[in-house]
Order: structure tokens, then sequence, then C-alpha cells
């Protein structure tokens, strides 16, 4: 069974759409059970949401972090 550390790990290819059957089934399945991941995710599509609210380029010191943090995490992968 998929455990919570895993569950954050994937979080965000969970929320985008972007894991296998296999995959997302166990963390929907690990959602069922965990009322902490539950929070954690429903969190995570909150801050999404209003990160899409943000007007784009305006803020193009953020958009830089955002960009270098996407490539740290595909590094540690």
């Amino acid at each position: 069974m998929l455990s919570c550390k895993d569950l954050v790990a994937h979080s965000s290819d969970y929320i985008d759409g972007q894991l296998g059957v296999r995959q997302r089934w166990s963390m929907r399945m690990h959602l069922a059970m965990c009322v902490n991941c539950r929070r954690f995710i429903k969190q995570m599509r909150l801050s999404q949401a209003v990160l899409r609210q943000l007007p784009r380029g305006q803020h193009a010191e953020l958009d830089e972090i955002a960009d270098k943090l996407a490539e740290l995490r595909r590094q540690q992968r």
C-alpha cells in the first residue's frame, strides 16, 4: 500500500492527471483511508486554483522561482 510520504511525493502528478492507471488507483485507495492526505490534496488543489487566478507575467520573479522549483523536482526523480 502507498505510504503518506509516497502520496505527497506524487501529489502534483496526481492533481495534474499525469499518473498511470495503477498509480492513480493506489493514490485513490490511500486517499479513501487517510483523512490527513485527503486534506493535503484538498489544500494542494485550492492552492493551485488560487495560483491560476494570479495574472501571468506581472510577477516575473515568481515565475522564475516556480520554474526553478519545477526543474529541481524533475532532477530529484
